[in-house]
């Protein structure tokens, strides 16, 4: 079991896409994509809280 299933989800796709669906979708992709996976559960939602703080 990796990360995203011991999360509640199928894969890291369908992770982002699921936050996508509270931030705008090529924020997210551009976040998840500059940072890395291994930032998903921690560095990704603090920079789209971050960025959904600033706009």
């Amino acid at each position: 079991m990796n990360d995203y299933q011991a999360n509640g989800y199928d894969s890291r796709r369908d992770y982002l896409e699921s936050l996508c669906q509270e931030y705008d979708r090529s924020i997210v992709y551009a976040l998840a994509d500059m940072l890395g996976p291994s930032e998903d559960f921690d560095g990704l939602v603090t920079s789209l809280e971050d960025y959904s703080e600033k706009y």
